[in-house]
C-alpha cells in the first residue's frame, strides 16, 4: 500500500514537472497544439457533415417506401426529337396502362397493393391566388402506401372514385399559398374549367423521383399536389394531354403516369424487380418506362455514405498525423535544448524510465489538451454550418470519440522515440553539454 501511494506520488510529480516545463514555454506549446486541434477538429467537422449530407438522402430515399417499386411513364427519346421541329403537329401514345397495373396486380408474386396515378402539369386557382402544381388522379389506398400525415378533413374514398366526384385534397404548403387568410376546407378550387371541393388537407414533401414530369416542375415547390380520384382524372382530363407551344403543339397520349407496386416484404423486392421488368417488356415495344427501387437505392446509399466516411477521416486523419510529427519535431528539439537538465536528474538518480515518463507525459499532455480544444471546435463547426446555411450536419459520439482517442494515441506513438532518446543520453555527456 505503502509502495502505491509512493508510485503515485512520484507519477504525480513528474506530471507536475512535465506541464511546468510546458508552461515555460507557452507559445511553442500553444503552436504545438495547434495540429492537434485543427485534425481533431477537422475529423469531427467533416465527418459530420458527411453524415448529415447521407442522411438527408437516406430519408429522401426512404419516403418512397422499402417495399415500393415506382414505374414512371417516360416519353421514348425519339418522340422528344421529332416533338422539337417546329410549324408541325404531333400525336404520340406512350407509357404504363391500366391493363399493366391490372396484369402486376395479379401476376407479380407477394404483391401486396398497386397504385395507378395520373399526374397532369397545371395551374390551380382560387379567387384572384394562382399556383403551379401537380393535379394527381389516384385511389384512396395512397395513404396507405405513401408516408402522408393528415392534418384535417379526409383523404378520397371509394365512393368518391366510384362516382367520379369533384373532390379534392390538398398539401398544406399549396394551401398556405391559395389559402393565406382561411381554411381551405370545403371550399372550391379550380382546375382549368373545372372546380374541386376541398375536402382534406395532408402534410407531404414530395421526391423529384415522384415527378415523371420532373424537368417541366424544375425550381417549384415540391408541395404543391392536388389530389383527385383517378376515375375523375380520366373523366375530366382525358387521356390525351395537349401541349402548345409558339407555332406548334403536341398531343401526348398516355393513361397512367406512375404506378407504384408495394410488395408484402424486403425480401421479395429484388426479385420482383426483374418479374416486373420482364413482364413489361413483353407488352412494351419500346423503352417508355423507368423503375425505381427505393431498397436498391437505399443500400447503394449506405455503401455511398461507408466509402463517404471512410475518405472524410483518411483526409482529416492526415492532419492529425501531421500533428503528431509537430510535436516530435519539438519534443525531439526539447530533448537537445534540455541535455544538461537530463544529466543533472540521472546523476541524481532518476532511472531511464523516470526520463521516459516525463517526456511522454508532455507529448500527452499537448496531445490531450489539443485533443479536447479540437473536440470543442469540432462540435462548434457543424453547428454554426447548420444555422449559417440549410445543410443538415449530425454530430455522431462515435466520431467524437475516435477523433479524441487518435489525437491520444497519436501523442504517446510521436512522444515514444523522443523520450527514448532523451533516456538513452550518457549522464556524464549530458553533464557537459553547454
Amino acid at each position: 500500500m505503502l509502495q502505491l501511494s509512493l508510485t503515485q506520488h512520484q507519477l504525480l510529480n513528474t506530471v507536475k514537472l512535465g506541464v511546468k516545463s510546458l508552461l515555460l514555454h507557452k507559445l511553442r506549446s500553444g503552436l504545438t497544439m495547434l495540429g492537434m486541434i485543427f485534425g481533431v477538429c477537422s475529423v469531427i467537422a467533416m465527418l459530420a457533415i458527411g453524415e448529415g449530407a447521407s442522411h438527408e438522402a437516406q430519408e429522401r430515399i426512404k419516403r418512397l417506401g422499402s417495399t415500393n417499386i415506382i414505374i414512371n411513364s417516360v416519353k421514348p427519346p425519339e418522340s422528344q426529337d421529332d416533338n422539337n421541329t417546329s410549324g408541325k403537329s404531333f400525336g404520340i401514345e406512350y407509357g404504363l396502362t391500366y391493363d399493366d397495373a391490372s396484369r402486376l396486380q395479379f401476376t407479380i408474386p407477394n404483391v401486396s397493393n398497386v397504385l395507378p396515378m395520373r399526374i397532369i402539369r397545371d395551374n390551380v386557382r382560387f379567387n384572384r391566388n394562382q399556383e403551379p402544381c401537380q393535379v394527381i388522379g389516384t385511389l384512396p389506398s395512397y395513404t396507405a402506401m405513401q408516408k402522408v400525415d393528415l392534418v384535417a378533413g379526409r383523404f378520397l374514398s371509394m365512393v368518391d372514385q366510384k362516382h367520379q366526384r369533384n373532390v379534392c385534397v390538398i398539401t398544406s404548403g399549396l394551401a398556405a399559398r391559395l389559402f393565406p387568410y382561411q381554411s381551405p376546407l370545403q371550399s372550391t378550387i379550380r382546375v382549368k374549367d373545372v372546380y374541386y371541393q376541398v375536402v382534406g388537407l395532408i402534410n407531404e414533401t414530395g421526391t423529384m423521383d415522384q415527378r415523371p414530369q420532373k424537368d417541366e416542375m424544375e425550381g417549384e415547390p415540391l408541395d404543391n399536389n392536388v389530389y383527385i380520384p383517378l376515375s375523375t382524372a380520366k373523366t375530366r382530363f382525358g387521356e390525351t394531354l395537349i401541349r402548345r407551344n409558339a407555332g406548334s403543339f403536341s398531343a401526348e397520349k398516355v393513361e397512367l403516369h406512375q404506378i407504384i407496386v408495394k410488395m408484402e416484404t424486403t425480401e421479395s423486392v429484388i426479385a420482383a424487380e426483374q418479374q416486373i421488368k420482364g413482364l413489361l417488356k413483353r407488352f412494351h415495344n419500346q423503352n417508355d418506362y423507368e423503375l425505381i427501387v427505393p431498397l436498391q437505392l437505399l443500400r447503394e446509399a449506405e455503401a455511398t455514405k461507408r466509402m463517404f466516411n471512410i475518405v472524410l477521416g483518411s483526409i482529416a486523419a492526415i492532419s492529425l498525423l501531421v500533428g503528431g510529427i509537430g510535436i516530435m519535431n519539438i519534443m525531439l528539439a526539447t530533448v537537445t535544448e534540455r541535455t544538461r537538465e537530463i544529466g543533472v536528474r540521472r546523476a541524481l538518480g532518476a532511472k531511464k524510465k523516470d526520463i521516459v515518463t516525463q517526456f511522454l507525459i508532455e507529448t500527452v499532455v499537448l496531445s490531450i489538451g489539443g485533443g479536447t480544444i479540437g473536440v470543442m471546435l469540432g462540435v462548434l463547426v457543424p453547428l454554426l454550418v447548420s444555422a449559417s446555411t440549410d445543410m443538415v450536419t449530425i454530430i455522431t459520439p462515435w466520431s467524437v470519440a475516435l477523433a479524441f482517442g487518435i489525437s491520444g494515441l497519436t501523442g504517446i506513438a510521436f512522444g515514444i522515440y523522443p523520450a527514448s532518446q532523451a533516456a538513452e543520453l550518457d549522464p556524464i555527456e549530458a553533464l557537459r553539454h553547454e
